[in-house]
C-alpha cells in the first residue's frame, strides 16, 4: 500500500477561476445597464458601475434632457451610486455613454429581456 500514491479527491469549485479574476480589482470594470419591470407596462432602467470620478448628477441631467424622461441618483450600500431612469432606455444609455466618451463599448453589459 505504501508503494501506491493515493489521491484523495478534493471538492471541485467550478467558480474558482471566476473568483480569482474578480479579485484582481479594476482589471475588468463593467458598466451594467439593467431594466426592472414595475407594474404593467412601466419599467425602470438602472445604470451602475460608472467610475466615482464622474459627476453622476451631470450625467443624469444630460440623460434626462436627451431622452425626455425623469430619473434620479440612488445611493445603494452594496452597489454605490446607481442612476435610475424611467422607461426602457437601455440602448439609448449605452450609445450615449459611448458617444460621450465616458465608457468604451467593450465595458458595457446590457441586461434584461
Amino acid at each position: 500500500m505504501s508503494d501506491i500514491d493515493l489521491q484523495i479527491p478534493t471538492a471541485f469549485d467550478p467558480f474558482a477561476e471566476a473568483n480569482a479574476e474578480d479579485s484582481s480589482a479594476g482589471s475588468k470594470e463593467y458598466v451594467h445597464i439593467r431594466i426592472q419591470q414595475r407594474n404593467g407596462r412601466k419599467s425602470l432602467t438602472t445604470v451602475q458601475g460608472l467610475k466615482k470620478e464622474f459627476s453622476y448628477n451631470k450625467i443624469l441631467k444630460d440623460l434626462k434632457k436627451d431622452f425626455c424622461c425623469n430619473g434620479t441618483v440612488v445611493q445603494d450600500p452594496e452597489l454605490g451610486q446607481v442612476i435610475q431612469l424611467q422607461g426602457d432606455q437601455r440602448k439609448n444609455v449605452s450609445t450615449f455613454l459611448v458617444q460621450a466618451g465616458i465608457v468604451k463599448k467593450e465595458r458595457i453589459k446590457i441586461h434584461g429581456f
